[in-house]
C-alpha cells in the first residue's frame, strides 16, 4: 500500500530588497493609522485658547507633543536600519510562503522560517502586502516580486483563510 502524496502549494517571490527609507515610511504610516487618536489630548490642550485668557502657550505644546512622539519613532525605526540584529531585514532575499509558514531565504542554503502565528496583522495595498508582526516588524511584499498572478491569489487566500485580512 503506497503512502498518500501531500502537495502542497508554495508562493515563490523573486529576490528584491527592502530599502531602509521605505521601511521608515511605512513604519511611520502603520504608527500614525494605528495610534492617530493619541492626536487626541494635545488638541484638547490646544483648544483651551478659545476659553482661557493669557498666553497660548497650550497651543505650542498642542503642536510640539505629538510632533515630538513622531519624531521619536522615526528615529527610533531610522535606528532599527542601522542595527546588527535586524541587518536580515533589509539584505536581498527571496520568500517562499505556504500555509504553515513565510520562508525568507538569502541564498539556497541560508534562510529563515517565520511561522504565521507571529504575524498580527496583514494589509493589502495596491501593489503590495504587508505583513506585520510588530510595530517596527513587518514583511514587505510588492506584487511585481511575485513570480505570477496566481502566486499573488494564494498569498491573499493563505491571509483570509488565517483571518489577516
Amino acid at each position: 500500500m503506497s503512502k498518500p502524496y501531500i502537495c502542497i502549494m508554495i508562493a515563490k517571490t523573486k529576490k528584491f530588497q527592502l530599502d531602509p527609507n521605505k521601511y521608515i515610511m511605512i513604519a511611520t504610516g502603520n504608527l500614525l493609522k494605528e495610534q492617530w487618536w493619541y492626536g487626541f489630548g494635545p488638541l484638547a490642550l490646544g483648544s483651551l485658547s478659545f476659553f482661557l485668557p493669557g498666553d497660548a502657550w497650550y497651543i505650542t505644546f498642542a503642536i510640539l507633543i505629538p510632533l515630538g512622539y513622531l519624531l521619536f519613532w522615526m528615529a527610533q525605526f531610522a535606528g532599527v536600519t542601522r542595527m546588527e540584529q535586524s541587518k536580515m531585514m533589509f539584505e536581498k532575499m527571496s520568500y517562499e510562503i505556504d500555509s504553515r509558514q513565510i520562508l525568507m531565504k538569502l541564498n539556497a542554503k541560508m534562510g529563515s522560517a517565520l511561522p504565521w502565528d507571529q504575524i498580527t496583522k496583514a494589509k493589502k495595498g495596491k501593489d503590495h502586502f504587508l505583513l506585520i508582526a510588530s510595530k517596527a516588524q513587518f514583511i514587505y511584499l510588492p506584487f511585481d516580486a511575485f513570480q505570477n498572478q496566481n502566486s499573488i491569489s494564494f498569498v491573499e487566500s493563505i491571509l483570509k483563510r488565517k483571518e489577516l485580512i
